[in-house]
């Protein structure tokens, strides 16, 4: 880090001290004009002080500043900042950092070093708002002296970058990876027998299966009765198709609507991976950006990771027709298309609907929504003026707006999964399941 020594530098006790002894002065050198010199001599005598005590704070030896190379959006990271000093005494020292709004509100990070021994330390927790690569730019040191009057400052280049990726901390939660382990679709890849709908093979029954499934021939053959048991399809292609216009970017606790879909999607991808199916993302706005080839085995997850970290925020509206349309252009076969979106009125969806309808023909389709729990709270607010009954009214038409839009999805034969954001992630998880489980993909 290249290092700028700043001056000497007054504190706000130094300040206030100054702002009282002030009026004091000119009382004094008002009444006793032959006692004019009190004024200045009090300034000078506050500023020898507030030398003398940045001075007594001591000299920096070693300032170092730890930053991460790569966090995970939404998910908290730290950063840390040492500080050795040769000399004096110092009452407390603080470090303010420049650095991209991604990485911190207004882009500015302050907090205090603690004494440690042989020196002073701090880790400061942060949480990445957005997905790309941010910087941390300059550092500001400032230590004080013992009196709290005067303070060393230094400044410092910093210019690390910080890779701020996709969140995947559904990927490593235990449950699901209890899942994995415990469930039909575990780490040791068995088959899904008893659903499905490629026959595996034929087994004792067993109360409480599907009476539908026994084989009354070979009952009848063996005089005991005999079930059917299948094996799920494997090899599926599954797409998630990702809208990054405006809606997706507009924030939900902190985070973009599309981070959070993200998120969902690679928890679900995963688990897809792992039963043997075959993922791709597609990513659009205005016009296809981010699209990339099929990924078949789980190690490859991370080609997945990379791909979404790609996803660009665009405040513009997206092309159904021309995404979707270049989508189905694309593949081959029969698959799972799951589509990551957002709307604001009917007229808006009306295009959204009309191109997702044309997929349903050839392709399984599962529309994922956020619930809009900010418009939920203000439709259930208590009307205490005319402004929020106002509110509550237009939030409850727009509510109601969207349900109509969900249930024209639901006609035309689309899937739609709407939960709120800290549940999108399980509920797409069991609309995926639940699809696999059916067979209708293959």
């Amino acid at each position: 880090m290249s290092v700028r020594l700043a001056p000497i530098v007054p504190t706000a006790r130094a300040a206030m001290l100054l702002a009282l002894a002030a009026p004091v002065a000119l009382v004094i050198g008002a009444t006793r004009p032959d006692a004019w010199l009190i004024a200045p001599l009090t300034g000078l005598a506050v500023f020898v002080l507030v030398l003398l005590d940045a001075l007594w704070a001591g000299r920096l030896e070693d300032f170092h500043v730890s930053v991460p190379g790569d966090v995970e959006v939404g998910a908290e990271a730290t950063l840390s900042a040492r500080a050795q000093l040769r000399g004096g005494r110092t009452s407390g020292m603080q470090v303010a950092l420049e650095c991209d709004p991604r990485l911190a509100p207004g882009g500015r990070m302050t907090f205090s070093l603690a004494p440690e021994e042989g020196g002073w330390r701090a880790n400061n927790p942060f949480s990445p708002s957005r997905r790309g690569t941010g910087q941390v730019k300059q550092a500001w040191l400032r230590w004080i002296g013992p009196l709290g009057l005067g303070a060393r400052q230094l400044v410092g280049d910093l210019d690390r970058e910080v890779r701020v990726w996709p969140n995947i901390g559904a990927v490593r939660s235990p449950a699901l990876q209890a899942f994995l382990k415990d469930a039909q679709f575990g780490l040791i890849a068995r088959r899904m027998r008893g659903e499905g709908t490629q026959f595996e093979s034929l087994a004792e029954y067993q109360p409480g299966m599907d009476r539908r499934r026994i084989d009354w021939k070979s009952s009848a053959r063996h005089v005991h009765l005999y079930a059917k048991e299948y094996e799920t399809e494997r090899n599926n292609q599954i797409v998630f198709a990702f809208d990054c216009g405006q809606a997706m970017c507009e924030p939900i606790r902190g985070m973009p609507r599309l981070d959070r879909a993200v998120s969902a999607a690679l928890a679900t991808a995963y688990v897809a991976l792992k039963g043997g199916d075959r993922v791709a993302l597609f990513g659009f706005a205005a016009r296809p950006e981010v699209s990339t080839p099929f990924v078949a085995a789980s190690g490859d997850f991370h080609r997945l990771q990379r791909a979404a970290a790609g996803l660009e925020y665009r405040a513009e509206e997206p092309n159904f027709t021309l995404a979707l349309a270049t989508l189905a252009g694309r593949l081959q076969r029969r698959s799972l298309i799951v589509v990551f979106s957002d709307f604001t009125d009917p007229t808006s969806a009306e295009l959204m609907i009309e191109s997702i309808g044309r997929l349903v023909s050839r392709h399984v389709v599962l529309f994922v929504t956020m619930a809009d729990d900010e418009l939920e709270g203000l439709s259930t607010a208590q009307p205490d003026d005319l402004e929020t009954l106002s509110e509550a009214v237009s939030a409850d038409l727009l509510l109601r707006q969207r349900a109509l839009v969900t249930r024209r999805l639901l006609q035309i034969g689309v899937d739609v999964v709407e939960a709120p954001f800290d549940r999108i992630g399980t509920r797409l998880l069991d609309a995926y399941l639940e699809v696999k489980r059916s067979g209708a993909i293959g």
